[in-house]
């Protein structure tokens, strides 16, 4: 999840700070932007809203275009 790790320090803020936001462990979160564990869908849903960003950005770090 490139994307959450990247958005997440451009809108500088801490993973402590995400994670009471949304609601679950700072470990979690590092567990989320390093690979080791992946989100539910509600979760990124969860995400997405929080940052505004798309699903795909969270995921890829890109936005979604078509081809």
């Amino acid at each position: 999840m490139t994307g959450l790790k990247e958005i997440r320090k451009k809108k500088h803020f801490s993973q402590q700070k995400v994670a009471m936001d949304l609601n679950i462990s700072r470990e979690a979160l590092s567990y989320y932007e390093n690979g080791k564990r992946e989100p539910s869908i509600s979760m990124l849903i969860k995400m997405s809203e929080y940052f505004n960003v798309s699903i795909d950005y969270l995921i890829t770090g890109k936005e979604f275009s078509e081809r």
